[in-house]
């Protein structure tokens, strides 16, 4: 009797030997939910930063929770080194994420995204950002249709995805 085993690809193999080797900076989009307690926000700030400060550029978007946690952690590390790429327009943002949104250096706005609904346009978004980085690093709870969908469009472009879940 034989069975079946799933093994990972050689060449998954091989691009995450390759990512563990490379010494230099990488091109980090770092993503998640809105909806995340305090203490998991301070986790990402932490985690953020240290990856600016490790010579990273860091990737997000401008949604309360884990976008602006990783907003914070990056501005304090080398603000230069940090890209937040928006759904739409700055003034569609919600009025407590402005403030923090104002102060970036590298702010892209798709205003063209503006008649569309926030989830549609934080979809494209999403493909935008994940067009731009080499490994995405997600915090999504299990019913983040969007994330979800996300991380596996990462993973269809050979990106090397990282995926925490909340629940």
């Amino acid at each position: 009797m034989s069975q079946s085993v799933d093994l990972p690809r050689v060449d998954d193999f091989l691009q995450e030997l390759a990512a563990i080797q490379q010494t230099g900076s990488k091109r980090i989009a770092l993503l998640g939910s809105r909806h995340v307690p305090i203490t998991h926000q301070v986790l990402i700030e932490e985690m953020s930063y240290a990856l600016v400060l490790g010579r990273n550029r860091l990737l997000t978007s401008g949604a309360t929770g884990t976008n602006a946690a990783a907003i914070r952690g990056a501005m304090r590390a080398d603000p230069n080194l940090l890209t937040v790429i928006l759904p739409q327009s700055l003034s569609r943002q919600p009025r407590e994420s402005r403030e923090q949104l104002e102060q970036v250096m590298h702010l892209v706005e798709n205003s063209e995204n503006d008649h569309l609904s926030l989830a549609e346009a934080s979809a494209i978004c999403n493909q935008e950002i994940v067009s731009r980085c080499q490994q995405l690093i997600c915090f999504a709870f299990h019913d983040s249709t969007t994330l979800l969908t996300t991380c596996k469009d990462a993973e269809d472009q050979r990106k090397i995805v990282t995926l925490f879940y909340f629940d």
